[in-house]
């Protein structure tokens, strides 16, 4: 039996001058292109490190960029007159969406000339456009979205994944998780080797559906040949916890998650503005403690976590929220940059390889003892 062809990670795609190009897709978000190229500026004061290509009506972008200081020189834009909506349905994207600036970006990915896309437009079409366009990675049944969670791990996050990409999951798709995730992990968060845990409703051997016990096996098998350590179950409480790095779940449940814990700090920050505007007294006691605050404000903010990325495919994605400012546009380009300076997706490619091929052998070796019986 042949061996599976394990890649060698390639440097990420450059501009002429040497920098990190991002393809990014200025319509589409509840705020406008005005919000995005607000972001792509913040970005580029940051980083000199940073080129874009961007996509979307070529006057309306070059007007809103040759107001932002240094950034035309920075910025290749390509004309896209069409806009996905969020009320397109995938389906329709899929067969009319050529000519939109979201396909555009992906265009841009899929030819070679960034490495990364960033768009704050419709996730479903999103996807959808870049599982025709871009394909999955060979050895990858549902691609992910995966996302980060405040917690007190020394990075400050942890990586749940799939949010969203697909509500259906079996076994060895959640096994694929797990390997997406833990390469993320060490790509996009540093940690050399993460640790895995299998969401369930229990932490106990017994409990859950029989394909997350069938995963379990599954991914324990797998922790050597991805250079991860898997904790086992873990419980919703979990998901901030110091126990795990990377949590893996079906999309349903990891959606419902994200959306539950998104819409929690928001009831959080306005508890805090509440009590804190109760009183003089609990007034003075704010402007004490404003320092404090604003670095939980910073911690808890979603725009500063802004960007679920989608894995497995042959190329990488980062969807930002639709309702992203321009600091959330900026976090998710920050985040799109980093992955593509650590040579990500060529590095999760061999990794699933790698993995493909310790089944491969396991297969034959268990044929190979009962042909010997």
């Amino acid at each position: 039996m042949p061996s599976a062809q394990v890649m060698t990670p390639e440097a990420p795609k450059a501009g002429t001058s040497g920098r990190i190009v991002i393809s990014v897709d200025a319509m589409g978000g509840d705020r406008g292109p005005a919000a995005v190229v607000a972001g792509m500026a913040e970005s580029a004061d940051k980083n000199p490190d940073i080129e874009f290509i961007v996509h979307g009506p070529e006057d309306e972008l070059r007007r809103l960029i040759s107001h932002r200081r240094g950034l035309s020189e920075r910025c290749t834009i390509r004309h896209a007159a069409g806009v996905v909506t969020m009320q397109d349905k995938p389906s329709q994207v899929m067969r009319h969406g050529e000519g939109t600036s979201m396909w555009s970006a992906i265009e841009s990915v899929k030819n070679g000339e960034a490495t990364v896309a960033v768009s704050c437009g419709n996730t479903g079409a999103l996807m959808a456009i870049s599982m025709i366009r871009l394909r999955k990675l060979p050895g990858i049944n549902r691609p992910a979205i995966a996302c980060l969670w405040p917690s007190r791990n020394p990075g400050g996050f942890n990586l749940m994944l799939d949010v969203g990409a697909d509500i259906k999951a079996d076994a060895p798709d959640l096994l694929q998780y797990a390997l997406m995730g833990a390469s993320y992990a060490r790509n996009g968060l540093g940690i050399t080797r993460p640790r895995v845990g299998l969401l369930n409703v229990g932490t106990e051997e017994h409990k859950g559906r029989a394909e997350l016990k069938a995963a379990q096996d599954l991914i324990e098998a797998a922790t050597e040949a991805g250079s991860f350590d898997y904790v086992g179950f873990v419980e919703g409480g979990d998901l901030p916890s110091t126990r795990v790095d990377v949590i893996v779940t079906d999309g349903f449940t990891g959606n419902i998650a994200l959306k539950t814990g998104e819409g929690t700090a928001k009831l959080v920050g306005a508890f805090l503005r509440d009590a804190f505007n109760a009183t003089l007294l609990s007034r003075f006691a704010a402007l004490l403690a404003v320092a404090s605050l604003r670095r939980l404000r910073k911690r808890i903010d979603p725009r500063r976590q802004n960007g679920g990325v989608f894995l497995g495919l042959n190329g990488t994605v980062v969807k930002s929220h639709g309702s992203a400012d321009s600091t959330g546009v900026s976090a998710a380009i920050k985040l799109a940059f980093r992955l593509a300076q650590s040579g990500f997706r060529e590095r999760l490619a061999a990794r699933v390889a790698s993995v493909a091929q310790a089944g491969q052998d396991a297969d034959l070796a268990a044929v190979e003892d009962r042909n010997s019986e």
